[in-house]
């Protein structure tokens, strides 16, 4: 339950820009929360249940991109421009399943750079290959001058992912190492 709470938080991350009127520049949940929700799936092995969660995940998931798409932004919704962004959803809820079962601070690290990283590589390849000629020219140097003028939303995105990761990996653990002191200080003899 706390992983679909969790992936909730995530989506309405992605709505608050646009509810305020303000410029995000990708600085969101979701990434972060993909990683928890991964963790939350299934023990190691993808099961039966882990494959519901995920089908649900990438329904509400696919249900927002196709809502912002069409109702926010005005623009018309092509399946086809989606299909790596949800390949990448699933992919991160794959990594927090295999990578964060037991999550440490490598871990998490580990997870929280190949999200974002992947993210960035794969949707700004995409943007390339996908615009026109005078949106980023088929070369080198277009792809290069593509993968430059999104840097300020690969920074924004790493920040917002680590920021969510180690509040959803780090608050639990902290929570326990503070109880757990507490109940030892409790049962001190007093001198």
């Amino acid at each position: 339950m706390l992983a679909f709470a969790v992936l909730l938080l995530a989506v309405i991350s992605r709505f608050l820009p646009h509810i305020f009127h303000a410029t995000a520049w990708n600085f969101t949940a979701l990434g972060g929360g993909l990683l928890f929700f991964g963790s939350r799936m299934g023990a190691g092995s993808f099961t039966r249940g882990a494959a519901l969660k995920l089908s649900a995940a990438l329904a509400v998931l696919i249900a927002t991109d196709y809502y912002l798409t069409v109702f926010v932004y005005q623009y018309a919704f092509h399946v086809s421009g989606y299909l790596v962004t949800w390949l990448w959803y699933a992919a991160v809820c794959l990594l927090g399943m295999g990578l964060l079962q037991k999550p440490s601070i490598l871990r998490v690290g580990a997870g929280v750079l190949a999200s974002a990283t992947s993210f960035f590589l794969l949707s700004n390849f995409m943007v390339w290959a996908g615009s026109g000629i005078a949106m980023y020219p088929r070369t080198l140097a277009g792809l290069t001058a593509c993968y430059a003028a999104a840097i300020p939303f690969y920074r924004n995105d790493v920040v917002s992912t680590a920021i969510t990761a180690a509040a959803l990996f780090g608050l639990p653990v902290l929570a326990a190492k503070i109880a757990e002191a507490t109940h030892a200080a409790s049962n001190r003899p007093l001198a």
